[in-house]
């Protein structure tokens, strides 16, 4: 039995979830989400409890028992509270403006970064921090690891873009004689 998948899913108030035979949609107060129905697995609705079972013990019905749960987990923390990750911009001369989908960083290259986010998914810009925040948690986190991508930090001064919460480990430079 899946550690993840046999955990039920509590629906909190505000929240309902519909299940189809291809897609389970999830509709809450900060928006919906659909999420794939996958072929092994049953999702039940049991009063406010949301429970996923797998149809047979088959290797792929397995592997798709903890997913299917993880990603309705994931729609119905969404709809309810949202997901943020934060950027900090690192480096003397780089800087961030803009917010709301599009911003401009400039990053030490001889021309100013340009990013627009996709749909679904907002930037805000606080001097020198970028905060990504959307219903949808792979969204965020594929738009952070992009913006993330253009300027990766080094690790001799530390500059570039990293999450809040990274530890750049550094690196002792070259001694000279």
């Amino acid at each position: 039995m899946s550690r993840i998948g046999k955990l039920p899913i509590d629906v909190p108030a505000g929240v309902t979830i519909t299940v189809d035979s291809d897609v389970i949609s999830v509709v809450g107060p900060k928006g919906n989400l659909t999420v794939p129905h996958l072929s092994d697995v049953t999702v039940t609705l049991e009063g406010t409890q949301a429970l996923v079972a797998r149809k047979d013990d088959l290797k792929i019905a397995k592997a798709q028992h903890g997913l299917q749960r993880a990603l309705l987990f994931n729609a119905v923390e969404g709809v309810t509270k949202a997901f943020s990750k934060k950027l900090e911009i690192n480096g003397v001369g780089f800087r961030v403006s803009g917010g709301g989908q599009e911003i401009e960083m400039l990053l030490g290259f001889s021309h100013p970064v340009k990013y627009k986010s996709i749909e679904g998914v907002d930037l805000a810009v606080e001097k020198m921090t970028i905060t990504v925040s959307g219903i949808d948690k792979q969204a965020v986190g594929q738009v952070a690891a992009e913006i993330r991508s253009l300027k990766k930090p080094e690790p001799y001064k530390g500059k570039g873009i990293k999450y809040a919460d990274e530890v750049i480990l550094r690196k002792a430079g070259k001694t000279g004689k």
